[in-house]
């Protein structure tokens, strides 16, 4: 399962050219580490291809295979820093870590107010593919776009706001403000009018709210079980998806058993679901085989240390899980007024984190389909008590899309979102 060592996370890469580089997290155990962890290993563009996973509820032990998606450019220095900086700090030699938290003496980053928040406005002229690169820029520079208003004028300029934080928490610093003016402006040339970036203030905030509110039409298609069971039949995602549960195997765990099709963040997804249903695992092992089929075992228990005895909760969750699995992401297009509108919802996790990359991915299918965005935004919306990040995108359009081509948009969005690209 990896080399021992010293080093919280340690990066080994594989002799053979595209075999799998190994990532070692060796660190003290903390609620969610699993999805932390997988969540930033999908953010670098990486897919887990392999899984091990072991904990005693003190000290976890992570080993992850993973491979870079097609196109990506891996900053493995960098991985490596923000993997370090979810894992908990080691407790010194005779003191508990539980014992150092309740004193105040141990930083728990989960529970920080989070990174401040900060306004970038571009003025451009508009072309072709102009929200991806930018979008791209931010990714490179590791600037997590949290809101996005997005609008183009009748004579092609575009005024674009986006709502940044900084992993590196330097933006407030100038030589941070000019290193992404440097990489915009060398990418959007002549185009870029003008570049600003500030502190977002209490004024702004309105703009990080929920945009217009959803029809019932729409959160039918998007939101009901029962739809969205019947979408997903003859699609990638329905190739026989099980969720079981076995208390049989274990006096202490429950064994849940996952079998389904490959998908981009597959293990992020079924962590985030585990995370936010208060399950916790002792011991799992997840493997993608070559024909993009993948088995999941997880021996896991409740937050109360106990198995999964309740048959009300074993339906619930593996319902969870299968619908998670069928579809993480909610696509659809539909018409408001005279424009047709793309709709992409990502669920939320309960500490408040979104997916990463969505606005990326969309932005990129779009470019590859010749699809100009004439607005775009991202807002919140709470639905059945579950928060959602919904993305908006506006064709403007002057003549209604054809059939062939709505579903060669829709198809074109779920494919990249998935990994099917």
């Amino acid at each position: 399962m990896g080399i021992p060592s010293d080093e919280v996370v340690q990066i080994r890469h594989a002799d053979v050219a595209g075999e799998p580089t190994v990532v070692t997290v060796s660190c003290p155990d903390k609620t969610g580490l699993g999805c932390d962890l997988c969540r930033v290993v999908l953010l670098f563009g990486l897919s887990i291809v392999k899984g091990d996973m072991s904990t005693d509820g003190k000290w976890c032990y992570i080993v992850l295979w993973v491979v870079p998606r097609r196109g990506r450019r891996v900053a493995w220095h960098l991985l490596k820093n923000r993997l370090v900086e979810l894992c908990p700090v080691t407790a010194p030699f005779g003191f508990d870590a539980a014992y150092l938290a309740a004193a105040g003496l141990q930083v728990d980053a989960s529970a920080d107010a989070g990174p401040q928040v900060f306004l970038l406005k571009l003025c451009c002229y508009d072309r072709m593919g102009l929200l991806h690169d930018v979008t791209r820029v931010l990714c490179d520079l590791e600037l997590t776009v949290r809101r996005v208003k997005v609008s183009t004028t009748p004579d092609g300029s575009v005024l674009d706001l986006f709502f940044i934080t900084d992993a590196r928490e330097l933006l407030h610093t100038k030589s941070r403000r000019e290193e992404a003016y440097d990489k915009l402006e060398s990418v959007l040339g002549d185009s870029l009018t003008s570049c600003e970036i500030e502190p977002a203030t209490e004024d702004m905030s309105c703009c990080l709210q929920a945009s217009a509110s959803l029809t019932p039409a729409v959160m039918e298609q998007m939101f009901n079980t029962d739809v969205i069971e019947e979408q997903s039949i003859g699609t990638r995602c329905s190739s026989t998806v099980s969720v079981t549960i076995d208390n049989s195997l274990s006096p202490v765990h429950t064994l849940i058993q996952i079998q389904c099709g490959v998908h981009k963040g597959l293990l992020y997804d079924i962590m985030r679901t585990l995370k936010d249903c208060n399950i916790q695992i002792s011991y799992g092992r997840f493997y993608a085989s070559k024909n993009n089929r993948c088995e999941v075992d997880l021996f896991t228990v409740q937050s109360d240390g106990k198995k999964i005895l309740d048959q009300h909760n074993q339906r619930a969750l593996c319902s969870r899980l299968r619908i998670e699995l069928l579809q993480p992401l909610r696509v659809a297009l539909v018409n408001r007024g005279p424009d047709t509108e793309l709709l992409v919802a990502n669920p939320v996790e309960a500490s408040g984190k979104g997916r990463p990359l969505v606005f990326y991915d969309i932005t990129l299918a779009l470019k590859n389909l010749d699809k100009r965005i004439f607005l775009a935004e991202i807002g919140r919306h709470a639905v059945d008590g579950r928060e959602w990040e919904v993305y908006r995108m506006h064709f403007g359009e002057e003549h209604e899309l054809s059939s062939s081509l709505r579903s060669k948009i829709v198809d074109g969005v779920t494919n990249m979102l998935m990994g099917w690209e």
